[in-house]
């Protein structure tokens, strides 16, 4: 009955295939040197859109054409950069297309950004990123300016990865920003940018960063074939991208990173990672990532090493205790008491004694609705976001203890477990769905239970292998000059005498051979 119910399945995703692979996109279609037909032809792939616009100009016996999105160009910019020299050139009378073309391309500086454009496809993707595309009368060809003046959110503090003595600066949503704050930390001939577009209908900008003399060449290509193989009609932020890039086997655990900050960027490709930015998301992703980099920060490095090693430490602690306290303490209480001192023990059972529910469901109770509460404080607007604080204060603090639905030290537990969750906010994804899991263990086999899911979760952390990078590294397989900066950081004086690449490390499959 399953051998039957797959083939049916396979058969109809066959069929679905196979009408995608029927219907393929249209080729670029090259411009003629007929202006009036390339209009007519643009406007009838834009369907006539109120944000295309044109501009039409004669100079002698010519006409000139300007095509640009509305919002998208600044005509400011536009005026006195381009049209305004063109129209003051003493063309002569009869000024032929060849003439003009040869002035712009040879014997002036219109625009520091200018492009050939020969395909409808390439005027339009110029057109909707910024670009003024100018078509002459007679040429089958058209020039691209580079005249963006569309609004975009200023670069500020990063939201999500504060520090205290770096910098304040965080990726915006430009990509072309994004480039020339990493370009402003690394001034390398090394560091190089790798445009592209992804999205069949979004047509989005992708930048792949990377140091020449220190990514592998194997891993640049994987890394490239990996995203030529997407084929999405929208891309409209990083995380579409991330599932591309994730190795297997299946985990809660991404061993794709992701940074909003140019200067952590600076220091991954520098280790011979590559970075992928995408327009209109101030988060890049890093490839490949490992384990022990959720716990590092910026500050580590700005803070004196002992204190810096001690911060590390709290944040390892914080991670296992996110996960495991609610479980051992539903285990504990449910089948290993003679674990508890008597005094704790007396007060933990006089207090679970007026409770209606066992101590593992009240723990899934009560995380489930401090689930909720988060999720709805982070969705709200902030004007009434502090409401469901209060809220949440009152429901899951004084009065479910007060009404007996819930003991006091669950709340103690369940507050501690929500501080912690919080030290290493880039596995919280992972931390709250194995709170839950390790609950449940702990709740109906005790701390055996607890036990075997920790085996099989260190199990599965060991088996991540993206882009031939093992993702404990460098804890498994052991590396003594990586452990330098895991558990502990030592000071940068012992740091510097040997930079480390992620394909040096033990265990990695990554080509060592640099890109050329």
């Amino acid at each position: 009955m399953f051998r039957s119910l797959k083939t049916r399945l396979r058969a109809i995703q066959s069929r679905f295939s196979a009408q995608e692979e029927a219907s393929p996109p249209p080729d670029p279609v090259p411009l003629g040197a007929n202006l009036l037909d390339n209009m007519i032809h643009l406007r009838g792939l834009c369907q006539n859109s109120s944000d295309f616009l044109t501009r039409q100009i004669r100079i002698g016996s010519s006409t000139l054409q300007f095509l640009m999105m509305e919002g998208m160009v600044s005509q400011q910019t536009m005026s006195e950069i381009l049209l305004e020299p063109l129209l003051n050139q003493p063309f002569s009378p009869d000024a032929q297309p060849g003439e003009i073309y040869d002035f712009i391309e040879n014997r002036s500086v219109l625009a520091t950004d200018m492009k050939d454009v020969y395909t409808d496809e390439e005027v339009l993707h110029y057109m909707m990123s910024g670009f003024v595309v100018l078509l002459m009368d007679g040429l089958t060809k058209g020039i691209a300016f580079g005249m963006q003046g569309y609004n975009f959110r200023s670069i500020s503090e990063p939201s999500n990865e504060v520090n205290e003595r770096g910098s304040r600066e965080g990726f915006t949503e430009p990509i072309r920003v994004n480039m020339s704050m990493v370009r402003r930390r690394v001034k390398s001939p090394a560091l190089k940018f790798e445009l592209f577009t992804l999205g069949k209908k979004s047509k989005t900008d992708i930048c792949l960063v990377y140091m020449t003399d220190q990514v592998s060449s194997r891993l640049l290509r994987e890394v490239r074939s990996r995203l030529q193989s997407i084929r999405l009609d929208m891309i409209l932020t990083s995380g579409y991208l991330q599932p591309f890039l994730e190795g297997k086997p299946w985990s809660l655990f991404s061993d794709v990173g992701t940074t909003e900050r140019p200067d952590v960027l600076a220091a991954k490709i520098n280790e011979g990672r590559i970075a992928v930015l995408v327009d209109g998301t101030p988060f890049a992703l890093i490839v490949p990532y490992l384990f022990s980099e959720n716990f590092q920060s910026l500050d580590d490095y700005a803070h004196r090493a002992y204190y810096a090693s001690f911060i590390r430490m709290l944040k390892y602690i914080s991670f296992a205790a996110a996960i495991l306290l609610p479980a051992l303490y539903v285990a504990i209480g449910s089948f290993h008491p003679e674990l508890l001192p008597h005094a704790l023990l007396f007060n933990i059972a006089a207090a679970e004694e007026t409770t209606p529910f066992p101590l593992m469901i009240e723990a899934l109770i009560i995380h489930f609705l401090y689930e909720i509460m988060r999720e709805a404080g982070l969705r709200l607007p902030r004007s009434v976001g502090h409401a469901v604080s209060i809220v949440g204060a009152l429901v899951i603090g004084d009065a479910a203890v007060t009404a007996g639905l819930i003991g006091a030290p669950m709340v103690l537990v369940v507050a501690a477990t929500a501080i912690a969750s919080f030290v290493v906010p880039s596995l919280y994804e992972p931390v709250s769905v194995l709170r839950f899991v390790f609950i449940i263990l702990g709740g109906t086999t005790g701390l055996y239970g607890i036990a075997l899911g920790g085996l099989y979760l260190l199990v599965n952390l060991c088996s991540l292998n993206n882009f031939g990078a093992v993702y404990t590294s460098p804890i498994t397989p052991l590396s003594l000059t990586g452990m330098r900066d895991t558990f502990i950081r030592t000071s940068f004086t012992r740091m510097q005498k040997k930079n480390v690449r992620i394909q040096n490390l033990p265990g990695m499959e990554i080509d060592n051979s640099q890109n050329g």
